[in-house]
């Protein structure tokens, strides 16, 4: 159903007509006209006819009428009007609105008006000074409200403060199944029953997201199941959004002094704050949702993901990644070791994935995952970069120099930690990767077993850094060696894997190494190379060059003094590790 409210020079005339959908009623002068408009002499005695359908109305201008009718500014023939527009006649505005009528079981005739927006702009305050100061507090509300029922509470107080009609305000929503719910309520006096919020309007409204009025004769009843009691005539339900999902601001009252400008105008206030509300608590979601983030992510990739959080990106997909894999050496030990004091050895654990995870979103990388005491990183998703291998490996040489410090002051808390990292470049999957009730972002597929792999050799070849081939040579052709540097170790086959590789170590610029000059990594891979061929007392004499604090020659003098300086008779090159450290 819908119902025309009519305005002649901009004042609202006392007079209302509703059309029922399949009706069609006729606008004229004429006494038999069903919409009599005798105060304005531009409308004719038979002007239009409107047709009311099941969304809209039809106004159609008559043959005999003498002036247009007028639909957004433009003369029209006929036209199509919804609810919360209008069509004007000579000096007459006709404003359409969407009413239902209907019965509630107490037997009292209810209705139900759709608020519409623009309708409420042109409303005015006549108490804008009580409502401004009420407004004032709500910003501190929303903030020092610590759980949504605190807020609740100081929401309902604060409209009751605002809304000087109103006897009762609540906070109402729907569960699961679809029932209307009540979060919190207040009442202004006490009337010796309680306030009982109408399921109807409380669905209708959350339903249709809009704000909706319920006015009805006052009269007394004996059915406590409906807002009719306790003497109000009239309740109205708009929708906000909390941080605990969809929730509704349902006011009520019992004032002679219900007229419609008046309540329209605690609407508007309403949902004022609704707004209000809405905004602020999306703004501390997203705020919660960034902070949480930031733990993962880098501010680049944040910046990204924009003020709106596009979470599109994060869908898993298959891209080319570089993943580091960061354990701490001798865990186990310092757990033994630390037995009658394990929250201390956790917080000491604690920070050295702060320090892994700190250098990862420093240089741009995600941080994936945790497993007691390593750290999980990668580059290339969601956004790729050329610079990924590169910024992988700058992170891991951070990394290291961070421990190295810790390492050199004896009041460090991570003084006696030592650190292995494995870095590989290939193909994964990355993304949110989980089940609907737990999401965490990693990166799943071989390019993660073998940066474990790799880490796990640092052990074995005595190195701190271990990466595959494809970053050997992005580090040899395109990293200053003020950054780092790089030397091939050997060709093995990692324990449990099919397909063999050249391993290389990952070094510091010799600015902050000195001690392992440049000359000293080309005697090395010199040395690599004569080992490759089976020229293993060639090799010895170069392995033998380095520095005696350098640790990366231990592995192979020690198989070239097993073989008595002569390679096996099938030495095919490949080093072949036989398990897993």
């Amino acid at each position: 159903m819908f119902r025309l409210l009519v305005f002649y020079h901009g004042r609202r005339i006392e007079r209302e007509f509703f059309l029922e959908a399949g009706k069609p009623l006729q606008i004229g002068r004429s006494e038999d006209s069903p919409i009599r408009v005798d105060w304005d002499e531009r409308v004719s005695r038979r002007h239009a006819e409107v047709v009311p359908g099941a969304e809209h109305i039809a106004i159609i201008r008559l043959p005999e009428s003498s002036n247009p009718v007028f639909v957004d500014g433009e003369a029209v023939q006929s036209s199509k009007v919804r609810p919360g527009q209008s069509f004007v006649i000579g000096a007459s505005r006709f404003e359409v609105q969407l009413v239902y009528q209907s019965d509630s079981p107490g037997h009292q005739p209810v209705q139900q008006l759709a608020i519409d927006r623009q309708q409420l702009q042109r409303i005015r305050y006549d108490d804008a000074n009580k409502r401004i100061d009420v407004l004032t507090s709500l910003p501190a509300v929303i903030r020092e409200s610590g759980v949504e029922r605190d807020l609740h509470v100081r929401l309902v107080s604060l409209l009751l403060a605002g809304i000087q009609n109103a006897d009762g305000v609540a906070v109402v929503g729907l569960a699961n199944d679809g029932k209307p719910r009540t979060f919190h309520m207040e009442q202004r006096f006490e009337t010796g029953t309680s306030l009982q919020p109408s399921a109807r309007l409380i669905a209708n409204a959350m339903n249709q997201r809009n704000s909706i009025l319920h006015t009805w004769d006052p009269g007394k009843t004996d059915d406590q199941a409906y807002t009719q009691v306790a003497g109000f005539n009239w309740a109205f339900c708009t929708p906000f959004s909390d941080v605990g999902g969809e929730r509704a601001f349902y006011v009520t009252g019992r004032s002679e002094l219900n007229t419609e400008q008046r309540l329209h105008a605690d609407i508007k206030f309403t949902e004022f704050i609704a707004d209000i509300v809405g905004s602020l608590q999306r703004q501390r979601q997203l705020e919660r949702q960034q902070s949480g983030l930031r733990q993962f992510f880098s501010p680049p990739i944040l910046e990204a993901l924009g003020q709106d959080l596009d979470t599109s990106l994060l869908e898993p997909r298959e891209c080319d990644v570089t993943v580091l894999f960061c354990d701490l050496r001798g865990f186990s030990h310092h757990a033994e070791e630390s037995s009658d004091n394990l929250t201390g050895l956790l917080e000491r654990v604690s920070l050295a994935l702060e320090v892994m995870t700190s250098q990862i979103l420093r240089f741009g990388g995600v941080t994936g995952d945790f497993q007691g005491d390593a750290a999980l990183g990668f580059w290339g998703w969601p956004i790729a970069s050329e610079e990924a291998p590169l910024n992988a490996c700058r992170a891991a040489l951070a990394i290291r120099e961070e421990f190295a410090k810790a390492q050199a002051d004896p009041a460090h808390p991570l003084r006696d930690f030592e650190t292995s990292i494995g870095i590989a470049y290939g193909r994964a999957v990355a993304g949110k990767i989980g089940t609907r009730e737990q999401v965490k972002v990693t990166v799943f597929g071989p390019v993660v077993n073998l940066a474990s792999r790799l880490e796990s050799m640092t052990r074995e070849l005595h190195v701190s850094i271990l990466i595959d081939e494809y970053l050997d040579r992005q580090i040899r052709e395109r990293m200053p060696h003020s950054e780092g540097r790089v030397r091939r170790l050997l060709h093995v086959l990692p324990y449990g894997m099919d397909r063999s590789l050249v391993v290389s170590e990952l070094v510091p610029p010799e600015s902050k190494l000195p001690v392992l000059t440049n000359s000293h990594l080309a005697d090395f891979e010199r040395g690599v190379e004569c080992f490759r061929r089976g020229q293993w007392a060639e090799a010895w004499r170069f392995l033998h060059s380095m520095p005696a604090d350098d640790r990366a020659q231990d592995f192979l003098a020690m198989m070239i003094t097993q073989h008595d300086r002569k390679s096996p008779a099938d030495w095919d090159g490949i080093v072949k590790i036989k398990k897993k450290s």
